[in-house]
């Protein structure tokens, strides 16, 4: 009789890299103000924060640069990047059209073990909703979106969708902290979409993914109902 099974498991955090979890405590950071728009970071200094050596902070960096989270500068340095509104409202614009895009994509072309992948996965996010535990359903979220991409298959609109994607996690903390109903009314727009990809329907998947992602950008705040920009503080994000 084995025992492995008096080992404990990791916890999900454990399993990430050192680079990974950089990247989300700087990511978050952003996103709630705690690093302000406009302010100057450097590797030094935030290893040094995070207690880690610079090599993953430098790895985390480049990943927000890439994101559009951070720009560097050869005279100025690194900078925290500005979320003004109206470029918030220009990102959740785009995620309508290219999320909507991949929910017909994976409509034609998901497989009987995609949509086992699916319904899992809701299966994940239902207890974070009834627990209304905001930041482990936003991390849920962001899998099944995720899910629903991978299985588009169209590598254009999967790194376009990953050059915004923090602008994408700001905009989903913000709609799931706008209302105590809002996790649920996620959920059921969630589970509608993985009917319709079911069916393989396309155009039924592609409108309920863009009414899902619009409504959670006006929820947010991010865009008002007729699409433009609607003036937000990033620290609103704050719990």
């Amino acid at each position: 009789m084995s025992s492995a099974h008096a080992v404990a498991a990791f916890a999900s955090e454990e399993i990430l890299s050192l680079a990974e979890r950089a990247y989300r405590r700087l990511r978050d950071a952003i996103v709630d103000g705690s690093l302000p728009g406009g302010g100057r970071v450097s590797e030094r200094s935030l290893a040094l924060s995070l207690g880690i050596s610079a090599q993953p902070v430098r790895e985390a960096l480049r990943r927000l640069e890439a994101e559009g989270m951070v720009i560097t500068s050869p005279r100025r340095g690194t900078l925290v990047a500005e979320f003004g509104p109206e470029r918030l409202a220009e990102m959740g614009l785009v995620r309508i059209a290219l999320e909507g895009a991949a929910a017909a994509l994976a409509a034609r072309r998901a497989t009987p073990a995609d949509i086992a992948a699916l319904r899992r996965q809701l299966n994940e996010m239902a207890p974070a909703t009834a627990a209304g535990d905001i930041v482990a359903l936003a991390e849920a979220n962001e899998r099944f979106h995720d899910l629903v991409n991978a299985i588009a298959g169209n590598s254009l609109v999967v790194r376009s969708l990953e050059a915004i994607r923090a602008y994408d996690h700001f905009g989903r903390l913000r709609a799931l902290r706008s209302s105590p109903r809002e996790p649920a009314v996620a959920f059921r727009e969630h589970a509608g979409i993985v009917a319709a990809i079911r069916r393989g329907a396309p155009k039924q998947a592609e409108a309920r993914m863009r009414a899902h992602v619009e409504r959670s950008l006006v929820a947010s705040g991010i865009i008002r109902a007729d699409g433009t920009s609607d003036p937000i503080n990033p620290k609103e994000t704050t719990p």
